[in-house]
């Protein structure tokens, strides 16, 4: 039980009014989520702490995130904001959670290539919510009062791992921001005894930063912005000119529930990119490589040959625009590769390696404008890039997030980093993670992707030659 004292330091949180960016409205109804699995390696009593782990949330909210207990609405001028109000907080969810099965019970195993090392563990979230008695975890929403950011502390029946589980509307951050956030979180939860601790790196909040620069460039619309609308078979929907409560007022996208877990050693990480073009980098031979086998594995599943086939890939705008990387808000964007099918399956994979960068790797401000204008003045092209996005006979999708260089294993409350990364389900069909394994040093790759395309995928031998089916 959490000791009300918990939430002290949120009583010190002032009074104000954050205005939202566009990016940030455009992100309402998802969640950014994670699942950390720490080891109490020296059996400690206290570890992992619920205490100190709410007390360093409400902490680091109250001193630097006053935003994450914010409740949006609508100002007088028609803005998007986020009110700030003492006596009417957005409180946090923070509790623990008792499994009555070990930890062990929901991992998978495999043999690591470092033979002197322990196996690798993967955590199995289909087992977990299929055996553990939790059906689902919580998520974060601004549709239910205070709990626009939910935390779990899941300890295990005999067992040394705690979970760590986190959802917290995307409306805050993006993953660099939410990155940031966890270590600044963790960092303040280390420090509780110090009360004149300041964080080394503190975030910057003010949503203007990002208005100001782009009041100074010139949109510039990127290829894959005019092949959607060339695709519409209906007009596109234009942006009303009150934009701002129809997407606060955005429903809670459900998370898509068919989740698969594929691994990649180092070795054969490495030998993707020597047989499909070394001149490249490892992510961009990955996308080469899951293009191929998810529209193989899209063909056999629906009888059909899409005519498109896309693979998009996030990018973070804060070092091309000269936004501080401290920025907290959503400051990512999509590049979106529209290839023709029957390229993907006939040509090379230097072909198709070229094709992707042409189309992803001009990630310029001028496209990034162009893309806030879009959600700004016709959003019917958002409607149309979710039709196009994903996996049908009419079209294959792959979206990757990569998540492999960001800090997620020095989330450090005071006990050590976590041992394994992990997530709950994530919205969209087609998307995948990939987290960093720091116990082989390879690659995890979360796939959102139907059970009976995966039925077909999980036989690929083009797929199998560098992969390992976790489940």
């Amino acid at each position: 039980m959490l000791a009300s004292t918990a939430y002290d330091d949120l009583k010190v949180v002032k009074a104000q009014e954050i205005e939202l960016g566009t990016l940030d409205m455009a992100t309402f109804g998802v969640n950014l989520d994670g699942v950390y699995i720490y080891k109490n390696a020296n059996s400690d009593s206290q570890f992992m702490s619920l205490e100190r782990i709410a007390s360093g949330f409400c902490k680091v909210v109250a001193d630097y995130y006053p935003m994450i207990v914010g409740r949006p609405s609508v100002s007088k001028n028609g803005k998007g904001v986020m009110i700030v109000d003492p006596a009417n907080l957005c409180m946090p969810d923070i509790a623990e959670l008792t499994v009555t099965h070990p930890a062990e019970a929901f991992f998978e195993t495999r043999d690591n290539v470092d033979q002197a090392k322990d196996t690798v563990k993967f955590f199995n979230l289909r087992k977990f919510y299929r055996d553990s008695g939790v059906s689902r975890l919580p998520q974060a929403t601004y549709n239910r009062d205070n709990a626009a950011a939910i935390v779990r502390v899941i300890r295990f029946a005999g067992s040394d791992y705690v979970a760590l589980y986190i959802s917290m509307s995307h409306v805050l951050f993006d993953g660099l921001g939410a990155t940031m956030f966890f270590n600044n979180w963790a960092e303040c939860a280390r420090n509780l005894d110090n009360p004149s601790h300041t964080l080394q790196n503190p975030p910057v909040n003010d949503r203007k930063i990002v208005t100001n620069y782009f009041d100074t460039v010139t949109a510039v619309e990127p290829p894959h912005t005019k092949h959607l609308k060339e695709q519409s078979t209906v007009p596109i929907m234009p942006t009303p000119d009150n934009f701002a409560p129809i997407l606060i007022g955005a429903p809670d996208i459900p998370a898509f529930e068919e989740q698969h877990l594929l691994h990649f050693t180092p070795d054969k990480l490495e030998q993707v990119r020597q047989d499909i073009d070394k001149t490249q980098t490892t992510n961009l031979t990955l996308a080469v490589l899951l293009s191929k086998v998810v529209l193989q594995a899209g063909i056999q599943a629906f009888n059909s040959m899409p005519k498109w086939s896309y693979v998009m890939f996030p990018y973070d705008c804060r070092k091309s625009t000269g936004i501080p990387t401290t920025y907290s808000g959503n400051l990512s964007f999509s590049a979106i590769a529209p290839l023709e099918s029957q390229a993907v399956l006939d040509g090379s994979g230097k072909e198709i390696a070229q094709a992707i960068k042409e189309h992803c790797s001009k990630t310029s401000g001028e496209y990034a404008k162009s893309t806030i204008d879009t959600i700004e003045n016709e959003i019917g092209v958002l409607f149309q890039a979710g039709a196009s996005l994903c996996n049908s006979a009419d079209s294959s999708y792959v979206g990757l997030s990569n998540l492999r260089y960001l800090p997620l294993y020095s989330i450090d409350f005071g006990y050590g980093g976590p041992e394994i990364l992990s997530c709950d389900y994530f919205v969209r069909e087609g998307m995948s993670r990939i987290y960093a394994n720091k116990q082989d040093g390879g690659i995890d790759l979360v796939m959102n992707i139907k059970d009976n395309m995966f039925e077909h995928l999980k036989t690929s031998e083009e797929l199998l030659k560098y992969a390992d089916v976790i489940f």
